[in-house]
């Protein structure tokens, strides 16, 4: 077990397995030392846990548990191109992307809860740039989409 699967462990967290493509793409793709994600939505064991907008249906709160999801999920996707997720350099940018009632303006909060984890289980090397959109609707109603670059060490 790599250490970052460790650090999961210690904070009673297992890397999922990773979420099959909802069509035509990749979970995520290397280039070079890089490795972009494709957008992770919080599947859990192939199902949303909720579904509708932030600020309606969902709850600011739920959507940044969501958050964290997605960041297992977005590692998951890393590992499977990677191999190990201790090659992993620093996380160079998070994308999030918050399916939003008309009134919400809330993202950044709710995208917090993937900057959160990857800084609980990177530490340093979790710290990114980011972006947090509000968006009309997300694939299969999902409340939040996050993607990840992620550097690696080479081999």
């Amino acid at each position: 077990m790599s250490a970052v699967e460790e650090k999961l462990a210690s904070l009673g967290l297992t890397l999922p397995a990773v979420v099959p493509p909802l069509a035509a793409y990749q979970p995520a793709v290397q280039s070079g030392v890089y490795v972009f994600t494709a957008g992770q939505l919080p599947m859990v064991d192939g199902q949303l846990p909720v579904t509708g907008k932030v600020g309606a249906e969902v709850t600011p709160e739920e959507a940044k548990e969501l958050a964290r999801i997605c960041a297992l999920n977005a590692l998951a996707a890393v590992k499977s191109v990677a191999g190990d997720l201790d090659r992993i350099a620093r996380v160079v940018k998070v994308v999030g992307f918050v399916a939003s009632a008309h009134d919400f303006t809330g993202q950044p909060a709710v995208i917090n809860g993937t900057s959160e984890l990857l800084g609980e289980v990177l530490g340093d090397k979790g710290v990114h740039a980011r972006s947090a959109v509000g968006v009309a609707v997300l694939p299969l109603d999902a409340p939040v989409e996050v993607e990840i670059q992620v550097e690696l060490v080479s081999e």
